[in-house]
């Protein structure tokens, strides 16, 4: 299974639940990234900028998705690489989403996030407005996280998925 959707939007929470309740394991290509980079995202975009972190990305989701066989959690821009949809498709992918008074709210206004650094609001919905097509595209299932726990939207995914009893 493979979760996709914004910065924040708890994917790596509700993956952790997801593998647990599953029996198996869980991977998020964003810690896969910071340790083989040896720093953090937002260093990586300051310092070799978002075009080289975006070539990790996809290597990234590559190694991941030929490797683990559990719950996976992609980074919120992984999408945008036309490679990685088409390498995710077909795949049990659930696209976790939120509205933008909660993505402030979740990710924080003073947060590492490079992308979000000047006008967090405005710039959230941007990018929203490019990658929800995109999220769209590959998703088998749309689930909201709004108002809900983690427990609660890994019911809704297992529900989406048909496997409620897994």
């Amino acid at each position: 299974m493979v979760l996709v959707g914004p910065m924040g939007v708890g994917k790596t929470t509700v993956g952790q639940v997801l593998a647990e309740r599953l029996g198996t394991t869980f991977r998020d290509t964003d810690i896969d990234i910071v340790a083989t980079a040896g720093k953090e995202i937002s260093e990586i975009f300051i310092d070799e900028g978002e075009a080289h972190f975006r070539e990790l990305e996809r290597e990234a989701v590559r190694t991941a998705v030929a490797e683990h066989p559990g719950v996976l959690a992609l980074g919120g821009g992984a999408i945008l690489d036309e490679r990685t949809r088409a390498l995710i498709a077909g795949l049990p992918v659930v696209f976790l989403e939120m509205g933008v008074h909660e993505a402030v709210k979740r990710t924080g206004l003073d947060a590492p996030r490079p992308l979000l650094a000047v006008n967090p609001r405005q710039r959230w919905r941007e990018l929203m407005e490019q990658r929800r097509p995109l999220y769209t595209e590959v998703a088998r299932a749309v689930v909201s996280t709004e108002d809900r726990t983690p427990e609660d939207v890994a019911d809704a995914v297992l529900d989406a998925l048909e496997l409620k009893n897994a």
